[in-house]
């Protein structure tokens, strides 16, 4: 590690702190405020990546990852009015799902770092994005893997409703996961602008040094 690459992992921290924060605050009947910042960990990753390569990437991906084991660390320990605000079964669908789809953005995106500058970081965020909700979710919350965590009630997240308030009828889980991968995809969309900004000035420095 550098001091180089100081500014990416101070700012993955950033995000994962205050997303572990803003996951307690609900935004409407399927999201949560957290939902809106957990994906720029991507552009963050991204970033890396392209201006320094996969190694310094992955660095800033473990420091995020101890970061987040931290926060759930403290989240189990602080009991609010219907038990730990983090469960261990969310602990550890956060843990796996960062490490495994960060590290999978990394690959991704550095495989297809050649091609047209855009496709690298979209195509790595969609897959990473999909595999996090996919495994977050169905960890935490599936009835299937209640075996992990028996003294956790989540009864209440497999209850059967319209997927989204408008669809056919699936747990509840299922629709938060849904409108959490949704904001994801679109969040990686936005992040394009941010992503070949901060690279083309970083780039630009790189020569003009």
């Amino acid at each position: 590690m550098t001091r180089q690459h100081l500014p990416g992992i101070v700012a993955m921290a950033a995000i994962v702190l205050a997303s572990n924060i803003l996951v307690q605050f609900l935004f409407g009947n399927w999201l949560t405020w957290g939902a809106f910042t957990y994906p720029f960990a991507f552009l963050v990753t991204d970033l890396m990546n392209r201006i320094y390569g996969a190694r310094a990437a992955r660095q800033v991906v473990f420091a995020g990852f101890v970061v987040g084991i931290l926060c759930s660390f403290i989240g189990t320990r602080i009991v609010g009015e219907f038990g730990p605000l983090v469960t261990w079964r969310i602990a550890i669908g956060s843990g796996l799902a960062f490490l495994t789809a960060q590290l999978l953005d990394v690959a991704i995106f550095d495989r297809l770092r050649a091609g047209a500058w855009w496709r690298a970081p979209l195509a790595s965020t969609l897959v990473g994005s999909t595999v996090d909700t996919a495994l977050f979710f169905t960890i935490a919350f599936s009835a299937a893997l209640t075996f992990i965590e028996p003294g956790n009630d989540v009864s209440w997240a497999g209850e059967a409703l319209p997927l989204l308030g408008i669809g056919p009828v699936v747990p509840l889980w299922v629709s938060l996961a849904v409108a959490d991968w949704s904001v994801k995809l679109a969040l990686a969309l936005v992040a394009l602008v941010p992503f070949r900004m901060i690279v083309s000035k970083a780039l630009a420095g790189k020569i003009h040094a």
